[in-house]
Parts: structure tokens; sequence; C-alpha cells
């Protein structure tokens, strides 16, 4: 495809995976885990921008994919034995299909109504997780810590996670190049522009939506259940928390709604701001506040974002970011 021509793809996928060798190369588990944080934040921005940015379908309630993904394949793993790849591809597909049907009630809505129907649904799912005795209930689901032998100890199942991780980070930025440059991503800004117009220009505009919908519930779906394979454990709050679901949006804002390179950029740079203050006994109780903060800014005096500023100022870096 077009989309694999281009240097800047292979520039910005070989950036991300010659960083995140860097742990593995100098056995650094520090770097580590804060690359995997990283990792987790370019696939959880990433997923949004398919739907927020390509489609304009701000979604207050993402973070359900990531708790949904969390427990069907947590549950693959505890109760069946499955292994961890095999449960977070069943993750991600089973993911997909209830977002397909979600999508297909929930994208009838515009704007505010769509964003307070997304909120509604992740509470609606947090709700329901933590009353099913057989998912642990309110207490969540915890790992026998025993099953990392099946991985080759603790050590090689962390490291396994993070291969896993970093493999799924390059995933979603290939396929968010391979949409925005295909008559997919096409129809998508269509309708981000102007549905109406969209629908008599030909775009089934639902069908269109639904399925951005259903890739956009793919990955974070998988990386959820990696997120919380590597901690041990997985609960309602933790899994569906709305917090985490907004820092989403901030990160996606930050780095540049509506491109490819943005939510990597969002994602790098938010996840140091918040390193930083949760280390701050000053901040560390208000970094959510901070992300609305910067979220209003973004909106008011940025809305390119990080990447859309940078296109403004050179006409080279207007062709070579995406």
């Amino acid at each position: 495809m077009a989309a694999f021509h281009r240097p800047t793809f292979w520039v910005v996928l070989g950036l991300i995976a010659a960083v995140s060798a860097l742990p593995l190369a100098t056995g650094s588990a520090s770097l580590r885990e804060d690359l995997f944080l990283i990792l987790l934040f370019v696939v959880l921005a990433s997923s949004l921008n398919l739907i927020l940015g390509y489609a304009g379908y701000v979604s207050f309630g993402h973070i359900v994919f990531f708790g949904l993904g969390s427990y069907v394949g947590f549950f693959l793993v505890t109760a069946l034995g499955v292994h961890l790849v095999p449960a977070m591809l069943a993750a991600g597909a089973a993911t997909a299909a209830i977002a397909f049907l979600l999508g297909t009630a929930v994208l009838h809505l515009r704007g505010a109504y769509f964003a307070i129907a997304t909120i509604g649904v992740n509470e609606a799912m947090r709700s329901l997780v933590g009353n099913l005795d057989f998912l642990g209930g309110s207490s969540g689901i915890f790992l026998n810590f025993t099953l990392y032998q099946d991985y080759g100890g603790p050590a090689g199942a962390l490291t396994l996670a993070y291969v896993l991780m970093l493999v799924l980070a390059l995933a979603v930025v290939g396929a968010s190049y391979v949409v925005k440059r295909s008559k997919f991503g096409l129809a998508l800004q269509s309708i981000r522009e102007n549905e109406d117009v969209s629908l008599t220009l030909g775009i089934n505009a639902q069908h269109v939506k639904r399925l951005a919908y259903s890739l956009s519930a793919v990955f974070p779906a998988m990386a959820g259940l990696l997120f919380f394979f590597k901690n041990g454990n997985v609960t309602p709050e933790a899994a569906f928390s709305l917090s985490t679901s907004i820092e989403s949006i901030v990160l996606v804002m930050l780095g540049g709604f509506g491109t490819v390179l943005g939510p990597v950029v969002g994602a790098v740079v938010y996840e140091r701001l918040r390193g930083s203050l949760l280390t701050s006994p000053l901040f560390r109780d208000l970094h959510v506040v901070i992300a609305g903060v910067l979220l209003l800014a973004i909106v008011l005096f940025a809305t390119g974002g990080i990447v859309g500023l940078l296109r403004e100022r050179s006409r080279v870096l207007r062709e070579a970011l995406e």
C-alpha cells in the first residue's frame, strides 16, 4: 500500500523499535517499566485517534475496551490456562465484536450525546463486571504467580509482556498509517468534516463508523491484558478507570488529533510529565486535574497539538509529519 512507501512510516516505526530495544539490550528494569507505560499510552492514544481524530467522534469511555479485553484475556489465562499470546488475540477479537454491537447503538448519536453515552457504557460495564462472581466481583481476578513458570519465571513473563506491548504499539501505529492513507480513512475524515455531506456523497457513514469503532477497540483490549498480566491482578476500578480514559484524550489532543505521529508524541510528552507530577509531593494528587487544564489549553490555543504547531512552522515538516 502507499503508506508503506513513505519514508516517514519506517522512520517512526524504526525509532520506536530502536528506543524500546534499549532495556532488552541493557537489562535495565526501570527503563523497561518506563517504556512499557509509554508504549501502553501509544496504544491507547493511537487507537482512540482512529475514532476521535479520523472520524471526529469524542469517546470519553474508550477505556471500556481496555477493561473488557483485560477481563476476557485474564479469565482465559487464569481460569482456562490459555497461553498469553492466544488469550491476547482472543481478547482483541471478542472486544472488537462487542464494539461492533455497541457501535450499532451509540454511533447513531453525535457530539455531546455520543460522548455522554460512551461514559454511560463504561460505567455500566464496570458495574456489570463488578457484580459477576466468576470474574471475582468487586475484588477482581488475581493471578497465581506460579503461572509465570510457564513463561520462564517472573523475569521471562515480564519480558514477554514488554515485547508484546512493543509489537502492539508498532501494529497500532502501522494501522493508523494505513487507515489514514486508504479510502476507508478518507471516508472517516469526510464524516469528521461534515457527516451529512458525506452521506450525500454515497458514504455509508454508519457502517464505516462501526468498522472504525471495532478496529479502535482491538488494540486497547490486548494492551489491557498485557498490563494486568504484568501486574498480577485486575479489578473493575482499574480496568474501567474514567480518569485513564480522559488522559487518553489528552494524549491525542496534546500530540495532534487526526495525525499518525501526534498520539505517539503526546504519549511520550504526557508520560514524562505525568511521571514528574506523580513523584512531586505538591502535585502527585492533582495530575488528573492538571491533565484537564492541559486539555483546555490545547483546545483554546493549540488545536493542532504539538505536531500541528510543527507543521505550521515549516513546509518541510508539513510534508514529512502525518
